[in-house]
């Protein structure tokens, strides 16, 4: 039953050439979904480069500020004294 509905497709010209241009759109469709699909991994990759970043400042910025903390509390005292803290 299926061999004989499918040797009648194969032997239609009309079909043949239908077949050969759905499995041409077929290929364009799946090409097209595989970049879509890559297009959102780029974004959310780029989207985590920037949050990481902003973590990596934001933690640079806490390193920068305890370098130039006062080493103990005569140091301390005398920043508050010169008016330097």
């Amino acid at each position: 039953m299926i061999g004989a509905l499918l040797g009648g497709i194969a032997a239609s010209p009309w079909m043949r050439s239908a077949l050969r241009y759905g499995a041409i759109v077929l290929a364009v469709l799946l090409f097209l979904l595989a970049l879509r699909r890559s297009g959102e991994r780029a974004g959310r990759l780029a989207e985590r480069l920037t949050t990481t970043e902003k973590a990596n400042d934001v933690q640079r910025q806490m390193l920068e500020a305890a370098a130039r903390r006062p080493r103990d509390r005569y140091e301390l005292a005398e920043r508050l004294r010169n008016g330097r803290f």
